[in-house]
């Protein structure tokens, strides 16, 4: 119940944060901004008063970061979904052994030590 009510509520929230940050204006939207133009500005835009879509923005954003933690913290549960899983049963092929024995039981690595040494 508790967890529908914050799944709810995080998804009013996404949407009003998209919604808020598409009003905006961005920074330097005139034609001189796409030129680089608009040499009095901070590297982040001009200081002022916050206007009120700013601060609805920092607010939604901080309510979709406290609701996105919450949801972690209650939706986590004890057991995994691997857990769930069945574990296929692995079976070599006839043709994939490491090191190929010859008639005499003999390794090829032995083998090619044993030419070097003669």
């Amino acid at each position: 119940m508790v967890e529908t009510i914050l799944i709810v509520l995080h998804v009013v929230v996404c949407f009003f944060l998209v919604f808020v940050v598409l009003l905006q204006s961005g920074q330097a939207a005139d034609l001189a901004g796409a030129f680089g133009g608009g040499g009095s500005q901070t590297a982040l835009g001009m200081r002022g008063a916050a206007t009120i879509l700013q601060r609805l923005t920092t607010t939604a954003a901080i309510l979709f970061m406290l609701t996105s933690l919450t949801l972690g913290i209650v939706g986590r549960t004890e057991t995994s979904v691997i857990d769930d899983l069945e574990t296929p049963v692995s079976i070599p092929a006839e043709g994939s052994e490491q090191a190929s024995a010859s008639d005499d039981g003999v390794s090829r690595e032995q083998q090619d030590s044993g030419r070097e040494s003669d």
